[in-house]
């Protein structure tokens, strides 16, 4: 099982919208936004949905049916939607306390509810989906609110290649050879209680379970497969770049962007060739099932992690380049990323778990493939059409209000936007 869902809401900074009280006491109204950001958050949150769709929210691990589509919809996008998103997340914490310092304000606190409301969204969602990721993220980040009193950005930046390297699998991998019986046993991750009912429990079996027994699968494998850890390097990884203007001045970066797409491209091919001949060397090692095990997941969070690295680089390319018109229109769902996340939950899962239309014994691959694409088609659309009248998506608006505790934050645009 990979859940590997997120989401993270950009608000403030560098030309992002800021829910901040206004001089009339009213929240600000959105000023010009970071589009890249958006593009990329936008790109990340299309590419997680078709996962999820391919995987039919999780029910294809329940017998998996390994296949051309399913294969390439793997490759190229899980674990690196996820990443790009957690990535977001990071430089969003940027951006929240960057604009409340030239206030001369500590968002510190506000901070802290902001995590604390996410927590609370993240577990209505979970009864829906238990791959929601919200409460991890919303946890994981408080760990920022720490590292943001650290100055030097070579500092974090070093913390978080330390993180996205796997050190607690390479601990793993290390106790396993030793013989360490933690280390040994078999995985947490692989005793799934929850898959049972959604395959065939009705709507409230599947509340019940999502409750606790069915999420303990996915604490397991975040903890398990270094997930946790990895979280945190790409959030400080985000923290740096938001330091640093990396979004904002994209000019100052053309000069090695274009050799770092291309090194993260070789890295991911040659991970993705040569991760099972590399496993099957270290498995004739006999260094033990939780050796094994650890040096498998660590193949794959570097392969992730190369390709998350080719995608941001890629996007951000195309953004910044003659070809912008063809990444632009996901600049609109990634602004609507919370909403949409649930969204796509509330819709989709349904139609394929049990108590719903059933349809994951129905629709192969193609079928699934097909329908992704249409429902990305269609939100893109849709989102356009939302932000032309409203400044935020309804959960955006709702998060923001519960922020400052107050209903005054501006939601329907006094007229329609253009563009």
């Amino acid at each position: 099982m990979r859940p590997m869902p997120g989401t993270a809401d950009t608000a403030g900074a560098h030309g992002t919208p800021s829910a901040e009280p206004g001089p009339g006491g009213a929240a600000a109204a959105p000023a010009n936004r970071l589009d890249v950001v958006d593009v990329l958050r936008g790109f990340a949150l299309m590419a997680l949905f078709l996962v999820h769709v391919i995987e039919s929210y999780e029910l294809f691990w329940a017998g998996e049916k390994p296949g051309l589509i399913t294969d390439v919809v793997f490759a190229l996008f899980m674990g690196k939607s996820f990443s790009l998103l957690a990535l977001c997340f990071g430089f969003s914490f940027f951006i929240l306390m960057d604009r409340a310092a030239q206030r001369g304000q500590d968002f510190t606190a506000r901070f802290a509810w902001r995590l604390l409301l996410l927590e609370g969204i993240g577990f209505l969602h979970s009864l829906i989906y238990r791959g929601d990721i919200m409460q991890t993220l919303a946890a994981i980040g408080f760990l920022l609110l720490f590292f943001n009193r650290i100055r030097s950005n070579a500092v974090l930046l070093g913390g978080a290649v330390f993180c996205l390297i796997g050190p607690s699998l390479i601990v793993q991998l290390v106790a396993g050879a030793l013989g360490a019986g933690w280390a040994n046993a078999p995985a947490q991750s692989s005793v799934d209680p929850g898959m049972p009912v959604y395959l065939g429990g009705d709507l409230w079996q599947v509340l019940r379970v999502n409750l606790w027994a069915g999420q303990q699968s996915k604490y397991w494998f975040f903890l398990e497969y270094g997930r946790m850890v990895q979280i945190l390097g790409l959030y400080l990884l985000g923290l740096v770049l938001g330091r640093t203007d990396f979004f904002g001045n994209l000019a100052k970066s053309r000069g090695w962007r274009r050799p770092a797409l291309l090194g993260a491209l070789v890295a991911a091919v040659l991970l993705f060739v040569t991760r099972e001949p590399l496993r099957l060397w270290f498995s004739g090692l006999h260094y033990g099932l939780g050796a094994d095990r650890a040096f498998w997941a660590l193949l794959n969070l570097w392969l992730d992690l190369a390709g998350t690295a080719f995608w941001a680089l890629l996007v951000i390319a195309l953004y910044d380049g003659p070809a912008r018109r063809l990444v632009q229109p996901l600049a609109a769902p990634g602004r609507l990323t919370l909403t949409y996340y649930i969204l796509q939950s509330a819709v989709f899962v349904p139609i394929f778990y049990h108590y719903g239309l059933g349809k994951y014994a129905d629709w192969d691959a193609a079928t699934r493939l097909w329908v992704a694409l249409a429902a990305i088609a269609v939100q893109i659309v849709a989102a356009h059409w939302w932000l032309a009248r409203f400044q935020y998506g309804p959960i955006e608006w709702v998060w923001r209000a519960l922020t400052y505790l107050r209903r005054d934050v501006p939601f329907r645009r006094k007229a329609p936007a253009r563009g």
